[in-house]
């Protein structure tokens, strides 16, 4: 009987065939009848470029729906997986014009039939050998254990939606290793500083860093929250004033930056005074207890933490629909350049310790991109992290000070420029120069 796993990936598959079938024909269409490619050679053209850029994109929705997790290096990807599909599926188109079809018709069968089943036996053997060859490095399936088995060797992100919930609604507080941990049982942590930038927060900051310190006074955690007032017209300085006398633990400082979510974060990261850092959302979109949970991960000797809201146990609540695919192509993008396992490098609510904010200068980012530049710049430059499912939730009051069409740009030249870095500075900021200076061994 088939495991739960396997039945699921079967269903996966069939689901994705359907909608690179439909892609395909909504392709062809396009082309010789929009776009007029119908003379003979423009329509042997159109079927050409349709049946590629179909292989490509039911490559990508196998990649990354069905067999999802492995690595997303040139070499793997490009180089090996892509050529590979490229010969299952032509493998597949070959045995059913040149065996099944005449097979079928030797003995008989009706074309209607015949046509049916041989769509069937080339999908059984596009999955087959997709399967066992080309994506074989994602899952170890041989005799397709059951999930609770083969779960762990699972690496979701799940793609264009939200992550599944586990069972108990909660992130799970154990996350899977993407570094290695060079201060493990080392490190120790006296002080966690939370910074959060705020500007026009008067519906919403109170609330935000209230239910941050309440946790932390209940786990006995040791902390500063350090909210950076950037230039507000509104009450939330005010406020500030007022959380501050309730909390001495609870300061705030203006903005001495031009106005501006990265300078507002950078201003934070200048005048924080503990041992780590999490920069944290002012609007409550980020939860409160997995703050505890980067802190506590941080404690087994990890450098960076990094929450991801769609991995298996992470969860979005309330995402608008275009920002979400915005976000989702966006992250794997840089997942596909980078080559990582991590799906979530957008998001800002991420913990750092002190020696990882000092290692990232000098950043460049006014904006928005920040929340990219300093993740990035910590995996380039070889600090160790880990990343744990999280939960988020869009802001209940207040407007997003993020825009799309004015972020992608900068986005981009981030991004290229952490690239560029990576490949053409010769390792001259990555981390192992400072380890060899401690004597510490770094591979």
């Amino acid at each position: 009987m088939l495991s739960k796993l396997l039945r699921n990936r079967i269903l996966k598959f069939i689901i994705a065939g359907g909608v690179a079938a439909t892609f395909n024909l909504l392709l062809i269409y396009c082309l010789i009848d929009v776009l007029r490619f119908d003379t003979p050679v423009l329509r042997n053209v159109a079927n050409v470029v349709s049946i590629e850029m179909s292989l490509l994109f039911s490559f990508f929705l196998y990649r990354i729906w069905v067999w999802p997790g492995g690595n997303w290096t040139v070499r793997e990807v490009w180089l090996r997986q892509l050529p590979l599909y490229h010969m299952s599926a032509g493998a597949a188109i070959i045995a059913r014009i040149f065996i099944v079809f005449p097979i079928l018709d030797w003995v008989g069968i009706n074309y209607k039939i015949n046509t049916l089943v041989g769509i069937f036996i080339n999908a059984a053997l596009n999955y087959l050998i997709s399967d066992r060859l080309v994506f074989k490095s994602q899952v170890k399936h041989s005799k397709y254990q059951d999930k609770s088995e083969s779960e762990s060797e699972l690496y979701y992100p799940e793609g264009l939606a939200p992550a599944l919930e586990n069972s108990s609604g909660l992130p799970r507080h154990s996350g899977r290793e993407t570094g290695d941990s060079p201060l493990k049982n080392g490190g120790k942590i006296d002080v966690l500083s939370v910074v959060i930038p705020a500007h026009n927060e008067e519906g919403c900051i109170v609330e935000t860093v209230e239910s941050i310190t309440e946790l932390l006074e209940e786990k006995g955690i040791p902390y500063e929250i350090l909210v950076v007032n950037d230039n507000s017209k509104d009450r939330t300085e005010e406020l500030l004033q007022h959380l501050n006398y309730q909390n001495s633990k609870v300061r705030y400082i203006n903005n001495y930056y031009p106005n501006g979510f990265g300078f507002a974060v950078r201003c934070g990261l200048e005048n924080f005074q503990g041992d780590v850092v999490a920069i944290v959302m002012a609007d409550s979109s980020d939860h409160p207890e997995n703050i505890i949970d980067y802190y506590y991960k941080l404690q087994e000797g990890y450098e960076c933490v990094f929450g991801s809201r769609f991995i298996r146990g992470g969860k979005v609540i309330d995402y608008p629909t275009h920002k979400l695919m915005v976000n989702r192509l966006a992250n794997l993008f840089i997942q596909i350049l980078f080559g990582l396992k991590f799906n979530d490098t957008t998001n800002a609510f991420k913990m750092y310790r002190k020696e990882v904010i000092e290692g990232v200068y000098p950043l460049l980012s006014h904006h928005f991109n920040l929340t990219v530049e300093i993740p990035l710049k910590a995996i380039v430059r070889g600090y160790s992290y880990t990343t744990i499912p999280i939960i988020w939730r869009n802001r209940k009051t207040g407007v997003s000070k993020l825009k799309i069409k004015e972020m992608g740009s900068r986005y981009l030249f981030i991004v290229l420029y952490i690239f560029l870095e990576r490949i053409l500075s010769r390792g001259d900021y990555v981390r192992k120069h400072y380890y060899s200076k401690m004597g510490m061994k770094v591979n």
